[in-house]
């Protein structure tokens, strides 16, 4: 009965901020955030390993931080400076209780339970 969803997504211009929520029915050890645009595979944007430490996909490094809030079991990625490029379905996950992931995995294939994605557009 893990459940997982997203909130948060809209329509922004370039340069805009959004935050992205993910209610999880239970934290796991590994925790991630993804995102797949039309035609494209989807890919791994943040992942968070047990300790909290979150590995980046190189091309939101600085603008994008991912964190949670334990006492609420929400996830977050707050998403800055904006790009059209960063439009996409975006999706939290979760690895199966107990199945651990060291420094965070942005692999599609390490996840095993996922929410139903909100839609993240980005304009010029």
């Amino acid at each position: 009965q893990m459940q997982l969803e997203e909130s948060g997504g809209g329509s922004v211009q370039a340069g805009g901020t959004l935050r992205l929520s993910c209610a999880v029915s239970r934290f796991t050890y590994c925790m991630g955030w993804f995102r797949q645009a039309p035609g494209k595979e989807r890919e791994g944007v943040a992942g968070m390993d047990y300790k909290g430490n979150v590995r980046y996909k190189d091309s939101v490094k600085g603008r994008f931080t991912m964190s949670q809030d334990n006492a609420k079991n929400t996830l977050y990625l707050e998403m800055n400076s904006l790009k059209p490029e960063d439009t996409g379905m975006y999706y939290c996950a979760v690895k199966g209780p107990g199945r651990y992931c060291a420094g965070g995995s942005l692999m599609v294939t390490e996840y095993d339970y996922w929410g139903q994605g909100t839609q993240v557009t980005v304009s010029s």
